[in-house]
């Protein structure tokens, strides 16, 4: 009996070793003789066929992307998959210049009803946008075509962004729409400031987004909240040059939803043209809020409109000035908001006359005005914001109520 054991044993491990091995992740590399991708060619069939074979497998696998300057054409990455997936980009991939050899729609890159998915591994996203960025006024012309997001997540769940870049996007760089607990880390996005309507990180209609320790330098907003966005924290994040970090704009268009619950903490903005603001545009189609609200321990450098709530938002005069936003805003704070600021108006809270701001803070506020247009000082309207140790050119003094 003892002999039998003995001989046994080792049988057991093995397989047990075996099956545990089996089980972690499988490495699919697209320069693999089974998918033949090869550095300075297309690999957008060499990532596809990866793609098809991770997604089937009943057991967690990665695809690898090794060093090196890819080309691809681009695609939409489509779950739902059968297990976890970590798609490791080591590399570089290269989008087309040219758009019209870019997929029909307005995505480079896309996932599509995901769960588990992990984006790692230090590569970068190019989407050479240099020749697009002159012609990209979608944000204005209504005849337009638009182009293409670097980095599109649609129905994302239970995922993981971390220390990739997104470079030179011809329009957004990431657009999170309706996702559900992302973890953004370590995430890099650049572009020059010339660059238009390149957004960072737009998230829109998604819950428990948490974006931090990220980089973003770009030509527009480094982060835009949509509509829709709830549970969302922003923490240590650099941003500029850019437009800033902004909730909006909203109350454009029919069915919007409510945004709540938003956390900005711990971020530094320089050379941006607007610091930590809400837009809301007015005449807007439907009654909405934006609420829990809440901005602290924000450092500006030279930034435009440090502290701004804009409910006349109406950039290009599209729409009709003389009718309030229908959006309610409640229970924002600005919370230790230091550094220099561009624009003498350092604290603008233009709040809706149909539906004044309510339960609004301004606490420890202090700032510096670095031009020579005046005197520092704030505008407020439709709004009488709590205020504590904030000097009083910065204070709203109409309307403000002491703490």
């Amino acid at each position: 009996m003892g002999l039998k054991l003995k001989n046994v044993l080792p049988m057991f491990v093995f397989l047990l070793l075996a099956s545990t091995a089996k089980a972690q992740s499988a490495a699919l590399d697209v320069t693999s003789a089974k998918y033949g991708g090869k550095p300075g060619s297309d690999i957008t069939q060499a990532l596809e066929k990866a793609w098809t074979d991770a997604c089937a497998s009943t057991t967690p696998s990665k695809i690898v992307v090794p060093k090196g300057i890819f080309k691809f054409v681009g695609t939409t990455f489509k779950g739902p998959c059968k297990a976890a997936i970590e798609f490791q980009l080591q590399g570089t991939l290269q989008a087309p210049v040219d758009g019209s050899q870019l997929p029909k729609d307005d995505t480079w890159i896309g996932f599509d009803h995901v769960d588990g998915l992990t984006l790692s591994g230090g590569g970068t996203f190019d989407g050479q946008g240099a020749q697009s960025w002159k012609n990209n006024d979608c944000n204005k012309n209504r005849q337009c075509k638009s182009k293409h997001i670097n980095l599109r997540f649609h129905v994302l769940t239970n995922s993981k962004i971390l220390d990739v870049t997104s470079k030179d996007s011809k329009n957004f760089h990431v657009n999170l729409q309706k996702c559900e607990k992302v973890e953004i880390n370590g995430f890099t996005v650049s572009a020059p400031k010339e660059s238009m309507n390149t957004d960072g990180i737009h998230i829109g209609r998604s819950t428990g987004i948490n974006i931090t320790a990220t980089t973003i330098v770009t030509g527009d907003d480094c982060i835009s909240i949509g509509d829709g966005t709830k549970d969302l924290t922003v923490t240590n994040v650099t941003c500029g040059p850019g437009h800033g970090i902004a909730i909006g704009s909203l109350g454009r268009y029919p069915e919007e939803e409510p945004v709540s619950g938003i956390n900005i903490k711990k971020c530094t903005l320089t050379d941006t043209t607007n610091g930590v603001r809400i837009k809301t545009w007015p005449a807007s189609p439907i009654d909405s809020t934006a609420s829990d609200i809440h901005f602290e321990d924000i450092t500006m450098v030279n930034v435009g409109n440090p502290i701004l709530i804009d409910q006349e938002y109406c950039p290009w005069n599209e729409c009709k000035k003389g009718v309030p936003s229908k959006v309610k805003i409640s229970n924002v704070s600005f919370k230790n908001i230091k550094g220099t600021c561009t624009d003498p108006v350092a604290v603008k809270l233009a709040c809706s006359p149909g539906l004044p701001c309510e339960n609004v803070e301004l606490s420890d506020i202090d700032l510096k005005y670095t031009g020579d247009k005046g005197p520092i000082t704030s505008v407020c309207s439709n709004v009488k914001p709590t205020i504590t140790r904030v000097a009083q050119p910065l204070a709203c003094a109409t309307g403000a109520a002491a703490a």
